[in-house]
């Protein structure tokens, strides 16, 4: 459970006062009751019922009280229904070390059959969209479920300059809100435009960002900003770290020469940035395991392409569901009145008014 409006429950810090009030009134009456002369005669003459019958109502109006100030703060329960329609982004770091021959062909070419293996298996009411990201990031296939169309994008994509993985979840997370309305596309101007209120903990959209990478973020807002961006929309990031600790040399020489990043988008330039020499594998594990965390996903560690098809197939496509708020405040309104109306009764029926 989830409180929309949490800043009301200082509200119940009139719990106290009215108990404190409530002990005073019993102190005053005591002071000028009748006194007995003897307290054998008190004992008879009381019921043994009388501390319940004389304090229950005071406590079920107390119960009533708490009830109704967390119905003012707006209770809220999350169901999780299934999804008839999920949208999976595939988010593919496209930069120059995954030329890297540690992982034969390279790693961008065992990258793609393992993505490609992974749209095959998709359900027809699946939709899938890539993003690819080096130096900026670029949505090149808006989501689809045509596999034909995906299999041509993925084939087309090259290598860029650099790395900008905060870059790849800010488009990953706009081409999400193209398609499902409840999912608010990023703020680019905070003077212009108003951020999204966040979605209660633990509700997600019916949609995943699967971001694979194989090294730091050295360019482009921060992950973990975009990471934020993310959760604040209860959109679902899985990561995956992708590559050996000494990584290889490097061989994406025919890639660059065709002069066409992203298919169709600007160039990155051509050649090999590192000239051909060895790479360390340099992943920002950390980072990786923050931006799942914070948004709800997995972080997941692949050193061989057999290791990222097992990856591919153990991600939790087959049990995306959409997380619904559901208000309760009614059910809190209704008992705190319940109460009080016991209360009363009780109250009327025990110390009838003269």
């Amino acid at each position: 459970m989830d409180l929309l409006w949490p800043g009301l429950l200082p509200l119940l810090a009139l719990i106290p006062l009215v108990i404190a009030l409530y002990l005073w009134m019993l102190h005053r009456r005591r002071r000028f009751a009748v006194r007995y002369s003897s307290l054998v005669l008190v004992r008879e003459v009381v019921p043994q019922q009388s501390w319940l019958r004389r304090h229950l109502p005071f406590v079920l109006f107390l119960s009533a009280l708490t009830s109704l100030v967390f119905a003012l703060a707006r209770p809220v329960a999350i169901v999780s229904v299934p999804s008839g329609q999920a949208t999976i982004i595939l988010a593919i770091d496209v930069s120059r070390s995954m030329c890297s021959t540690d992982i034969p062909p390279n790693r961008l070419e065992a990258a793609k059959v393992a993505a490609l293996s992974f749209i095959q298996r998709q359900r027809a009411t699946t939709q899938i969209g890539v993003v690819a990201f080096a130096g900026f990031a670029e949505m090149v296939q808006m989501p689809t479920n045509d596999p034909e169309v995906l299999e041509t994008t993925v084939h087309s994509l090259i290598t860029g300059n650099r790395t900008a993985i905060g870059s790849g979840i800010l488009e990953a997370i706009d081409a999400i809100a193209e398609i499902d309305k409840n999912v608010a596309p990023i703020v680019s101007d905070e003077s212009s435009d108003i951020a999204p209120t966040p979605v209660p903990q633990g509700a997600y959209a019916p949609d995943i960002i699967v971001l694979l990478t194989d090294g730091a973020s050295n360019t482009g807002p921060s992950p973990l900003v975009a990471a934020q961006q993310a959760a604040d929309r209860g959109v679902r990031v899985y990561t995956i770290g992708f590559g050996t600790e000494n990584g290889g040399a490097m061989n994406c020489s025919a890639q660059s020469q065709t002069g066409d990043s992203f298919s169709g988008g600007p160039s990155f330039g051509g050649g090999g940035q590192f000239g051909g020499g060895g790479f360390r594998r340099g992943i920002d594990e950390e980072t990786l395991k923050r931006v799942a965390d914070m948004t709800g996903g997995t972080y997941y560690s692949a050193e061989s392409a057999g290791e990222l098809h097992s990856v591919f197939q153990n991600l939790p496509t087959h049990l995306i569901t959409k997380h619904e708020t559901t208000e309760i405040s009614f059910a809190f309104t209704a008992i705190g009145a319940l109460l009080a109306a016991v209360a009363t009764a009780l109250a009327l029926l025990w110390h009838p008014l003269p």
